[in-house]
């Protein structure tokens, strides 16, 4: 008997409804998931009956955390390079359709919304925050990159904040992601099913969603803002770590010294690789960060570290990684270069507009 999809599609009345339902691997999300949305929103969106979409998640408190690791781990060990490539062409393919999906789509998150989960949310018409929603790019602790829209979406933050999330995979809260604009509205979740109902009955969301949201009030990444801004403003990795060594005793020094120590633990490879991404991605349309995001994946899935990375992330907290180069010092600036400029067989195409 084959494994159920681990996501519904429904109609009620008025609205789409997805809901992420694979609660034991926590929402984990596969090609035929990725699939299977585009195919409902491509679905949707000339359909008269409907006049928005919905998406929820089953598990109480995770929506998404991501792409499968388990299932790409098994694929790396099987040699399946290209069926790898193909997961991430359809991340890359539904981001896409979901930029130009033209009716309300709303995510209701009250969990954790990590990598893959950010990529299937963040690009709604609307994005809704609940209590417990907490956002994470932690793809560089894999040896990869952050992806599915994070080249173009996470430069454009304000300061240097995009650059620290790219490159920590910090976890940060809805205070914090609504002050960034990556949610539009803070929503208790106790609210999420007035929300559907409204969709359902075709009642005008933005009043709706406007009326029901709440102060969030401050985040943490306030206080630190100045010193991320000052920091991570330096134009290599190397000197964003001699920045965070050498931060004087003061506010900042204990964070300063847990930043470093993060930074030290992440892919070397991954983390040129996002730097490179975040000073690119500020002059790229979406269609062109995609482009590139699958251009550089095709690339690293054929490097030691991505499956170094998802090997030591599924056996657990007793087994580090060991990257290839083990320092940022060692890596070849030359060949993260040529990771960018370098075609691959197949690139991603999109529907654009003429």
């Amino acid at each position: 008997m084959s494994e159920p999809l681990g996501i519904t599609f429904a109609e009620h009345d008025r609205a789409g409804v997805v809901t992420l339902d694979r609660p034991a691997r926590l929402n984990a999300l596969t090609r035929d998931m990725f699939e299977a949305l585009t195919a409902n929103y491509r679905r949707w969106e000339p359909a008269a009956q409907i006049y928005g979409v919905v998406m929820e998640s089953t598990h109480p408190k995770v929506f998404c955390s991501g792409g499968d690791l388990k299932v790409l781990n098994q694929l790396n060990h099987d040699g399946a390079v290209d069926e790898i490539r193909e997961f991430y062409r359809s991340a890359y393919t539904h981001v896409w359709v979901l930029e130009k999906f033209i009716r309300p789509n709303v995510p209701l998150i009250n969990g954790l919304a990590f990598g893959g989960g950010v990529g299937i949310s963040l690009l709604g018409t609307h994005c809704i925050a609940g209590e417990g929603y907490r956002f994470a790019m932690p793809q560089v602790g894999i040896g990869f990159l952050p992806d599915i829209g994070g080249t173009y979406f996470l430069p454009r933050l304000f300061g240097w904040v995009g650059t620290y999330l790219a490159l920590t995979g910090a976890e940060i809260g809805p205070a914090d992601a609504h002050r960034l604009r990556l949610v539009s509205h803070y929503i208790p979740s106790a609210y999420f099913g007035v929300i559907k109902a409204a969709l359902s009955d075709n009642h005008p969301i933005d009043r709706l969603l406007d009326g029901l949201h709440q102060d969030p009030g401050e985040g943490d990444l306030v206080r630190m803002t100045p010193a991320i801004n000052r920091i991570f403003s330096a134009p290599t990795v190397e000197e964003i770590l001699e920045r965070l060594d050498a931060e004087p005793e003061g506010p900042f020094e204990d964070w300063a010294k847990k930043t470093a120590a993060t930074l030290r633990q992440k892919s070397p490879t991954s983390l040129k690789i996002a730097l490179q991404q975040m000073r690119r991605g500020k002059s790229l349309s979406l269609a062109e960060a995609l482009k590139l995001e699958f251009r550089l994946a095709s690339h690293l899935v054929t490097m030691p570290d991505f499956k170094e990375g998802i090997d030591a992330k599924i056996a657990g907290k007793g087994r580090g990684p060991k990257w290839t180069p083990e320092t940022v010092a060692a890596v070849d600036d030359a060949r993260i270069e040529r990771l960018f400029e370098t075609p691959v067989d197949g690139e991603l195409e999109l529907n654009e507009p003429a």
